[in-house]
């Protein structure tokens, strides 16, 4: 293994923090070498095998990230924007490869995670399967052959638990819509309708947001035209994948030159 890229998991005790972590520990082609957790939590300081509830790894959790950041090669962070952005900071210090998966990103965010692109490679998705970013590929196609006789509506599904709306994958998708339509989605985003909203805009890219239960994530773009619709779908079922697809963009942006790369880079789509 020696020779291989160091990680560090953020956010280690959340679900895809765990996920994470037990992938690159089964991984051939990387080794855990660090493990992150906010400070307060009641994982730093133990065994990260053993917090998982099973046998010890050799990997304490810590909640100084400047530290575990300085011995890594690459960082795979599921976690919050205002994490994300400290993260991306220690992360360009330490010129390891920043993963962000993390979603709910404001362009405050984004400039400051921009900034730090100047100086490592950040991979930035709000969706790491292969499957979405063929449909993020897809909606910009679609989007660029019909004219604004066709509506597009994106809706999406995900479990009970998530704290922001729409999803990451879900303003991909309208940002890609948006590309396709020559124009910026800011200037066309539509996702308040409640009461009387009076007739759809034409031009307007409408967001649905659904949360319920254990759902992993449902995409919906719809073309909605006079007499037909066109809808291009994706349903996750397994959460795996996200995590599958993160260990792929650490691997890949190893000998890249510093900048800010997304998930269409990694698979070789744009």
């Amino acid at each position: 293994m020696e020779g291989t890229p160091g990680i560090v998991v953020t956010g280690a005790s959340g679900r895809m923090g765990q996920m994470l972590a037990k992938l690159v520990m089964e991984s051939d082609n990387l080794r855990l070498v660090g493990a992150v957790e906010r400070p307060g939590s009641d994982w730093v300081g133990r065994d990260l095998g053993e917090a998982m509830g099973g046998p010890q790894c050799g990997i304490t959790v810590t909640d100084d990230p400047l530290e575990a950041f300085a011995k890594a090669q690459g960082i795979l962070d599921f976690t919050s924007p205002e994490a994300t952005v400290q993260f991306a900071g220690i992360a360009a210090q330490a010129r390891a490869v920043h993963v962000i998966g993390t979603t709910g990103l404001a362009p405050e965010h984004l400039e400051k995670i921009s900034a730090a692109a100047r100086h490592a490679v950040i991979v930035r998705a709000g969706n790491m399967s292969l499957g979405v970013n063929l449909l993020v590929k897809l909606t910009r196609m679609v989007a660029a052959a019909l004219d604004e006789d066709y509506d597009i509506e994106i809706v999406e599904a995900h479990h009970n638990r998530k704290v922001d709306a729409p999803s990451g994958t879900a303003l991909m998708l309208g940002e890609a819509a948006a590309e396709g339509r020559g124009v910026q989605l800011d200037k066309v985003r539509d996702s308040g309708r409640d009461g009387i909203t009076g007739a759809r805009k034409t031009g307007d890219i409408g967001f649905s947001a659904i949360r319920g239960g254990d759902i992993v994530g449902e995409h919906d773009v719809i073309f909605a035209g006079d007499g037909e619709r066109l809808v291009l779908r994706h349903l996750a079922s397994d959460r795996s994948l996200f995590a599958k697809g993160a260990l792929k963009a650490v691997l890949w942006g190893q000998d890249k030159k510093p900048g800010e790369y997304d998930m269409l880079d990694v698979l070789g789509l744009d």
